[in-house]
């Protein structure tokens, strides 16, 4: 089941009723049990979530200018991220990390995506391989290492986790230590013990328990062991954009009083966020989230070394390059959640996708003088032929990205030339650190 889906579809149903009164609002509690339950969220928590909800919708004093229908809405959005737990906060100095998790959770890619992770924030690197246990451990370690540009530290075939510590420790300069610790099948004895020397002898500033999501509330029993064993600074669960036991895991692990720290929504190195359970709540229910959207695109232009001034002219040239950085926002199904459409059909998301492709295969395709002047296109039409045969598209297609990018071109002359809208838009923009002003014009 989609949790999102199913959510959105039961506060749809409550906010396209006729009337909204307490008969729609215990319908709405009835429906968001039954989507929640079904997501293997606890069925005590459930319970103790609609009550709350029930209550604060019914009783509470309305705020100044909402209707009851958003006071409901607002209500399940803050009563569903007070569920699913808090915000964390990752610290951005120097520190030693420690991962502990069972088979098959994803330790060893969550190792590679925390050091992306600390690596774009100008921290270096490293990682220490104590997964003495798990054959090829070592060698897997070492690929994730090289892939995420982390060092590598490690004795191939040593099963004495002080040595490999020791040995470590003397030759490590980097801002963040991460250390794979073994897992096993179940949580037993002799693992307990060797995370116990493993942290003796590390002493980790941090210690992160990966859990994938799809053991749903099992995660909060699992919390409690490690904890108990080790104690936990948090949670880190992984494959959260595939399992529909994402809010059951999530929120065992807020009502065992242990944080959730990051979630891995992707395979990509970059598919790793700090857990900010408003922002996930948000998009849950279908909530805009500009300001990851407008992170990612600012992290981007850094990244890609854009110029801080637009410019004067927008070309295909131009037009091609903002293409380019548009890919690196991820699948275009995360895009349109940030930006409050994540139930957009996918047929209409695969065919954006596969227009984005080709949109970039015929740009490739055209002179350096067409990339600058489209004009030429029109001049000209025996252009259009060449391209698509070049580009091994139709010239139907070559037609279309022309014409989409003509509408761009007259907005980007409307912004330019039209004051009221420069000033719409920066009030849209208000926080985000983006600056209009910097459009040539």
């Amino acid at each position: 089941m989609d949790l999102g889906r199913s959510l959105r579809a039961a506060l749809a149903k409550f906010t396209g009723a006729p009337i909204a009164d307490e008969k729609a609002v215990k319908s709405l509690c009835r429906e968001l049990q039954r989507v929640l339950i079904s997501s293997d969220v606890n069925v005590k928590l459930v319970f103790e979530l609609t009550k709350k909800i029930e209550s604060r919708a019914l009783d509470s004093k309305l705020a100044k200018g909402l209707s009851l229908r958003e006071h409901v809405v607002k209500v399940v959005y803050e009563e569903l991220s007070l569920l699913m737990g808090e915000k964390y906060e990752p610290s951005l100095k120097p520190h030693k990390i420690l991962l502990l998790g069972l088979y098959g959770s994803g330790k060893t890619t969550t190792a590679g995506k925390l050091a992306h992770f600390y690596k774009s924030r100008g921290l270096s690197v490293a990682m220490v391989s104590c997964d003495v246990d798990r054959p090829a451990a070592y060698e897997q370690l070492e690929q994730v290492a090289r892939q995420s540009g982390a060092a590598f530290y490690g004795i191939k075939g040593e099963r004495d986790v002080k040595r490999i510590i020791a040995e470590a420790s003397r030759r490590w300069k980097e801002d963040i230590i991460i250390c794979d610790s073994s897992g096993r099948s179940a949580f037993e004895e002799p693992l307990v013990e060797q995370l116990k020397e493993i942290n003796k002898e590390f002493l980790p500033d941090e210690k992160f328990l990966v859990i994938s999501a799809d053991i749903g509330q099992i995660a909060g029993k699992q919390a409690e062991q490690f904890h108990q064993a080790v104690g936990l600074s948090g949670v880190i669960i992984t494959k959260m954009d595939g399992s529909g036991k994402g809010g059951g895991a999530l929120s065992a692990v807020a009502a065992s009083k242990a944080k959730v720290a990051f979630i891995g929504t992707g395979e990509k190195m970059d598919a790793l966020e700090p857990f900010d359970s408003q922002k996930f709540v948000g998009r849950l229910l279908g909530f805009p989230d500009i300001g990851t959207l407008i992170e990612k695109v600012k992290k981007i232009a850094e990244e890609e070394k854009l110029p801080e001034t637009a410019e004067e002219k927008l070309t295909l040239r131009v037009f091609y390059e903002q293409l380019k950085a548009a890919k690196k926002l991820g699948p275009l199904s995360s895009v349109f959640s940030m930006l409050g459409a994540a139930d957009m059909p996918q047929e209409v998301v695969r065919t954006s996708e596969e227009k984005l492709k080709k949109f970039e295969s015929i740009i490739n395709s055209m002179t350096p003088q067409e990339r600058e002047d489209a004009s030429l296109f029109r001049k000209q039409k025996s252009r259009i032929e060449r391209v698509a045969r070049g580009s091994g598209t139709s010239e139907a297609e070559v037609r279309e990205l022309l014409a989409q990018f003509e509408r761009v071109n007259n907005l980007f002359n409307q912004v330019k030339k039209n004051r009221g809208m420069r000033k719409r838009i920066e009030k849209m923009l208000q926080g985000s650190g983006l600056d209009l002003k910097k459009i040539g014009g």
